[in-house]
């Protein structure tokens, strides 16, 4: 863990990409394991636009289930460690792929959701926000024109926010240091971006379970380590000094 302090220590603009193995030390599934949200399931018949439009009963249910798995639910030593290196100087930007807020709730300020967030809704028709309190009630009716309450998340099929999509573009663009956490890199575009960072003349790290596509163009790969442990030990590091 000490060459990864002494990276954080080198760098001058560190970014962080997050997938859901970062959230699964608070308890939440990842998407693609043996026991993920996806498991015996097709994504574009839960998440896209056509299952809300088509298949709404699936779609909300789906969704409902999701929204109650997040309550109480806390954001896990590796959120908070990021959050602190923010506040220290060590990381300037977290990019994520999760759509959950724990970064946020931990106290990350510098984030760009790739893909939305699960923490409020909107109405589908006229744009209208709402608390996602509505629908572990079963209340999906926008209170302004009637139309249908949706979670404010990409769904499958839609196009992904051009303000995430630019900070996390020239974030990678900028780093020095570009961390990988808890994501397998098959999901485009989140993908490409270590990979423009690393071109770029960035150095890279990656910690994941499961082996990635990149972990051959890395300068540091953890695999089968907790994050919050791997984080932890570094911070640990860092707090000792060079």
């Amino acid at each position: 863990m000490s060459e990864l302090a002494d990276l954080l220590r080198e760098s001058n603009h560190t970014v962080v990409m997050t997938g859901a193995g970062m959230s699964t030390g608070s308890g939440l599934p990842d998407f693609r394991s043996n026991t993920g949200l996806w498991q015996n399931r097709d994504p574009a018949a839960l998440a896209s636009v056509d299952a809300m439009e088509h298949h709404r009963d699936d779609f909300f249910e789906f969704y409902r289930s999701r929204i109650e798995a997040l309550h109480g639910v806390e954001p896990n030593e590796g959120h908070r460690i990021l959050a602190d290196w923010e506040k220290q100087g060590w990381v300037q930007n977290v990019i994520t792929q999760n759509a959950d807020g724990l970064h946020q709730q931990a106290g990350s300020r510098n984030t760009a959701e790739l893909h939305g967030s699960i923490a409020g809704l909107h109405c589908h028709s006229c744009g209208h926000p709402a608390e996602n309190s509505r629908y572990p009630d079963y209340d999906t009716a926008c209170p302004v024109c009637g139309g249908f309450l949706r979670p404010n998340i990409v769904l499958f099929g839609e196009i992904l926010p051009e303000k995430a999509i630019t900070t996390a573009q020239q974030e990678a663009a900028r780093a020095d240091l570009f961390l990988v956490l808890g994501t397998s890199l098959t999901v485009a575009p989140a993908s490409h971006f270590p990979l423009e960072a690393k071109q770029q003349g960035a150095r890279l790290v990656i910690i994941n379970q499961t082996p990635t596509e990149m972990d051959e163009e890395a300068d540091l790969v953890f695999h089968g380590e907790k994050i919050s442990t791997v984080l932890r030990e570094a911070d640990a590091c860092l707090q000792d000094g060079p």
